[in-house]
């Protein structure tokens, strides 16, 4: 079965601006790696252990804020960077797959919706909103987004058409990627994003990282689901031999056996070079700083801002006076073991970039911390 639609990026269409009328202010939002999985409840009323998205009514009131009020009336576009929905963390009718044909992505998609609809009603929302329009990054966790099926769906379900990006989102300036393409072991094959030979039909060509996380670290997290979410990860490995030493010596040897069945056991369900392989092993890191790939790309001189995530780490940096790199970091739980920050951190961060009256000056951002309505109660998340 082929792919049932090309997979160029869509393009919406742009709404002039009649003579005479002061053109509407302009902003972009720009928030990333939210992981909605399939809810916090389970269709039995059980707690799902692999749920990492807990904040379904702050997205919510983000979404309404910035579609309401003074921004009613504004140019807005949100910018979602990649890692929205986690398609690697969600089972299809009880596995957790490697091998995704579009109709598995389709499925995966629905039951995301299913544990979420109150974000997507609000993405409905928003986009029904006069000059209010959304743009979907692809990440390595939601990479069968790439599936046109599922962009069909996703364009129904809020009743408007969505910008779909496969890599990398440039305008006015800005460079806004995901940040995966930037680290070996989670690389897509842009030439390649589909496998078909000596397969009963085109499945995704998902990068070592992914194939890793649903094979073995997966096994892990539904004992400890929070295992990749700690920092420094060295810290954790000190903290785990001496604490949970079986753990660790069956997880090093479960490593040293992937591996090894990587480099020498053929699959058609796979496609990684050798060299791919060695550059992982040197690589590999939990967090990886993308602050040198960011200066990289600001050495163009038609760049002045790069806006990545995926490292779950916000971040923002400045070469000279016009170059600027955002990292919008996560609305996911992490759980830090330096003294400084020791214990659980949260923080609901995004780039805002304004665009100031004088059409002649670039947009500028700004890493800012949703904070939510005030609220007397609500339920404290616990996995």
């Amino acid at each position: 079965m082929e792919p049932s639609a090309p997979l160029s990026s869509q393009t919406l269409p742009q709404t002039p601006t009649s003579p005479g009328t002061t053109p509407l202010k302009k902003i972009k939002i720009v928030i990333s790696d939210l992981h909605l999985g399939k809810g916090r409840r389970l269709d039995n009323g059980g707690t799902n252990p692999l749920e990492e998205f807990y904040f379904e009514d702050k997205l919510v009131e983000f979404i309404h804020y910035y579609s309401t009020g003074m921004y009613r009336d504004y140019e807005v576009e949100m910018i979602i960077n990649g890692d929205f929905l986690n398609f690697l963390q969600v089972d299809f009718r009880g596995h957790f797959l490697t091998v995704i044909t579009e109709s598995v992505a389709l499925e995966v998609f629905k039951s995301i919706v299913r544990g979420h609809e109150k974000v997507f009603q609000a993405l409905a929302d928003f986009v029904a909103k006069p000059n209010h329009t959304l743009t979907y990054v692809v990440g390595n966790h939601d990479q069968a987004m790439i599936w046109p099926a599922c962009r069909v769906a996703f364009n129904n379900l809020v009743g408007k058409q969505i910008r779909f990006k496969n890599l990398v989102y440039f305008f006015d300036g800005v460079h806004i990627e995901h940040g995966h393409m930037h680290e070996a072991a989670n690389r897509m094959d842009p030439k390649k994003f589909f496998l078909k030979k000596d397969l009963a039909e085109p499945i995704l060509n998902l990068p070592f990282g992914s194939h890793f996380f649903v094979e073995l670290v997966l096994r892990i997290k539904e004992k400890y689901p929070h295992v990749d979410k700690i920092r420094p990860f060295a810290k954790m490995v000190r903290w785990a031999l001496i604490n949970e030493t079986t753990l660790m010596l069956t997880s090093f040897l479960s490593l040293v056996g992937y591996f090894f069945k990587t480099l020498f056991v053929k699959d058609p369900r796979r496609s990684w070079p050798f060299r791919r392989i060695l550059r992982v092993m040197l690589e590999s890191a939990v967090f990886p700083d993308l602050g040198e790939s960011a200066r990289k790309i600001l050495n163009d001189d038609r760049v002045h801002t790069v806006i990545f995530g995926h490292s779950h780490v916000y971040q923002y940096r400045q070469w000279s006076s016009d170059k600027e790199y955002f990292n919008t970091g996560t609305w996911t739980e992490l759980t830090s073991l330096d003294i400084v920050s020791l214990g659980k951190i949260t923080k609901l961060t995004y780039v805002l970039l304004e665009y100031p009256e004088d059409t002649t000056a670039r947009p500028r951002g700004r890493l800012k911390e949703w904070k939510g309505y005030h609220k007397i109660e609500e339920d404290v998340a616990i996995s």
